[in-house]
């Protein structure tokens, strides 16, 4: 079985891209040491990359040297074969996919774009590239407009020249196919080709389709006068407007961008105004024209206007910049999360990834590296969209966590906070998120403040809480997202980006409160190092435990490690290993763990033991040769507070490994708490976690 897979296509705008981005997702979920490789890569000066591949490199965060990632630029493969030197390109490019293929797991490998010079010569290209490597190939066709017969030739015809030159074919990928014509490509194609063929259909998405105003802007090399923050906004149209503005303002369609002389302030006026107006559609941006800039007066009046919408300043005449931007093709590029992450999700839904994953597997291990860790987060959580309240919303990262979460729809989400406020801070950010399909309430006014009132008067007034306290208490962020899990309006909570750990859960240990038989309130971090991931607790929440309370972390934590698809092997962390150790610390740590046995006879646990004992095999077999957990634990408990948050936090910081979480368990509804030095990634994975213990409940 091969380790690596071809992707080609035998023509340009194919949608490559999409398929490439989701494979090496697919493949980072088997492996944690995936490489790309690009044996022919499009032209770049030296100051710059080819954006392709520095995208793959980038978003996956992949251990590997931009340069070890192709072999020629297309010019450099053009002038070697028109000097008959095709065996030296050979050569090469499998001397440069043999360094990586003895270093990575898998290698996925993709062919040409047909963007630049090579013309008729890259299909021959490729396919002596695909054969020499002595890799399968994966073959990607558009039907973007393309009659639905000549399409069916096309693949056919493709396919035919890759066996005919001995290549073998796993797949092929109809992509960019119009939604009323998928039934009908489907059912052609699997007429046309093996029965052990696969095939995937990818409907056309006008979104992945559609180029950005950042695009526009480098192909014109033009300057930003205006929105800096808004170029990523996609173009659905383009437009001249060379008419009178009344006639003008009929043609504007969605995403349209406008393209007008740099002295028509009336139409650039009435092009801001009607993206403001709820009566026409929006903009994408504004192309000035003729190396003109609008008048002092004007760009005052603009300066003075909260819009949305870039304003691009270029050289050239009306028609010429038309066509220019006519030819601009979408592309995928490292710094557009909002295109990649709809190209993940695309791939997703449309593709068989098992069954590719089925024939490329050639590397098995009962591990479970980090990618795949993150991926089935994403996957459980989206099985089951739940809703996540987000108490503070007017907050950056979660502004942006939240429109990522929306791209994605795994989760249905209330924002806590001043609807007006929080649109103005995605409008000052450049954040592209629709507040409408957001649930957006105000605890200072809110339609339930009063019910609110009345469940946490019922449920605090034996402890001496008058009615005024309760509606007062209403009005805090963290009270209310409670009361709307209490009252059944949410399904979990998180927390923390601004407010502390205990403004978070004070309100849930008092209304939520811990499951039964469970007497204390612990946490969790997913550790996700470069080879597995481990479960660490309690690092967030209780400072020094009992020998009673330190056996529920642990089983408490077992049962969350077994619920993310971890086995759990327990270890009770202290500074001696088995019997020899002598101390308060260590009999607490032993007693926790016999207690813990007790309660639950089928744990795998192991304690007092050490933390290179728990995760090393050499040091276990010298320290406890007959332990079931000891070299393999996945568990680890810490014996309190100070140890296990400076533990974790070196780990994070010396290896770089991810931290997810903490997760709180024991409630009887999820809420957890945030770091206030969280990231949005950091956010946006708690809120997956939060989903998923949702569902568990």
């Amino acid at each position: 079985m091969s380790k690596a897979i071809y992707i080609a296509t035998v023509e340009s705008d194919s949608g490559k891209s999409l398929i490439s981005l989701g494979l090496l997702r697919m493949m980072l979920i088997k492996s944690a040491k995936v490489g790309y490789f690009r044996p022919i890569i499009n032209e770049f000066n030296e100051h710059s990359y080819d954006e392709h591949t520095n995208t793959a490199i980038k978003f996956f965060n992949l251990d590997i040297n931009y340069k070890d990632c192709f072999a020629y630029t297309q010019t450099e493969v053009v002038e070697l074969l028109s000097e008959g030197k095709a065996d030296d390109v050979i050569h090469n490019v499998i001397k440069k996919y043999k360094k990586l293929e003895a270093s990575y797991d898998y290698v996925l490998v993709e062919g040409t774009d047909f963007s630049g010079e090579g013309g008729f010569t890259e299909l021959d290209v490729n396919l002596m590239i695909a054969k020499n490597l002595g890799i399968p190939a994966l073959i990607v066709g558009s039907g973007n407009a393309k009659k639905k017969k000549d399409f069916i030739n096309t693949m056919q015809l493709s396919y035919n020249s890759f066996i005919n030159k001995e290549v073998d074919v796993i797949g092929i990928i109809a992509n960019k196919i119009e939604v009323d014509e998928v039934d009908y490509i489907r059912k052609e194609l699997i007429k046309s080709f093996p029965e052990k063929l696969q095939i995937d259909i990818i409907p056309k998405v006008d979104f992945l389709a559609f180029p950005t105003v950042k695009e526009v802007v480098q192909a014109l090399q033009g300057r930003v006068l205006f929105g800096n923050q808004f170029l990523d906004n996609a173009i659905g149209s383009y437009s001249t407007g060379a008419m009178q503005l009344r006639n003008y303002l009929t043609r504007i369609k969605e995403n349209a961008l406008v393209i007008t002389p740099g002295d028509r302030a009336d139409i650039i006026l009435g092009a801001l105004q009607a993206n403001a107006s709820k009566n026409y559609p929006k903009i994408a941006g504004i192309i000035l024209t003729g190396s003109l800039v609008p008048e002092d007066a004007i760009i005052k009046l603009i300066e003075g206007v909260q819009s949305t919408v870039p304003i691009i300043a270029v050289d050239g005449g009306t028609f010429k910049i038309t066509n220019k931007i006519g030819a601009v093709k979408s592309k995928i590029y490292a710094t557009h999360n909002k295109k990649i992450l709809l190209s993940l999700d695309t791939f997703d839904k449309y593709v068989n990834a098992e069954g590719l994953t089925n024939i490329l597997t050639s590397y098995h291990s009962d591990r479970l590296t980090p990618s795949m860790f993150q991926y089935n987060l994403l996957q459980k959580a989206r099985a089951h969209k739940k809703h996540i309240v987000l108490p503070e919303g007017d907050d950056e990262r979660i502004i942006r966590a939240a429109a990522r979460l929306q791209l994605l729809e795994i989760v249905d989400l209330t924002l806590l906070g001043d609807k007006r406020t929080i649109q103005l801070k995605c409008d000052q950010i450049g954040i592209q998120i629709d507040l409408d399909k957001i649930n957006v309430l105000n605890p200072e006014d809110s339609i339930h403040n009063k019910e609110f009132a009345n469940t946490l008067f019922n449920a605090r007034k034996h402890k001496g809480m008058t009615e005024t306290t309760a509606m007062d208490l209403t009005r805090d962020v963290s009270y209310y997202g409670t009361l709307m899990i209490l009252n059944g309006l949410a399904d979990g909570m998180v927390s923390g980006a601004v407010h502390t750990t205990m403004h978070t859960i004070k309100p849930a240990l008092q209304l939520i409160k811990t499951k039964p038989n469970v007497s204390v309130v612990s946490s969790v971090f997913f550790m996700c190092l470069s080879d597995r991931v481990s479960v660490m607790g309690d690092c967030a929440v209780n400072p020094n435990p009992n020998a009673e309370q330190l056996s529920e972390i642990a089983i408490s934590s077992a049962l969350s490690a077994e619920a993310f698809g971890i086995e759990a092997k327990v270890a009770m962390l202290s500074y001696s290993s088995g019997s020899s150790g002598k101390g308060e610390e260590v009999e607490k740590v032993r007693k926790a763990t016999q207690l813990a046995k007790a309660k639950n006879p089928n744990l795998k646990i192991e304690g007092p033991i050490q933390y290179d004992a728990a995760v090393d095999t050499t040091v276990a077999k010298t320290k406890m040769p007959n332990s079931d957990v000891a070299g393999q634990a996945s568990v680890l408990i810490f014996p309190d507070l100070n140890t296990g948050n400076n533990t974790y936090k070196a780990i994070q910081r010396e290896t770089g490994a991810l931290a997810i979480g903490p997760m709180l368990q024991g409630l009887n509804k999820p809420v957890n708490d945030l770091s206030r030095g969280c990231t949005v990634d950091d956010i946006f994975n708690t809120v997956l976690l939060t989903a998923i213990q949702a569902n568990q409940q």
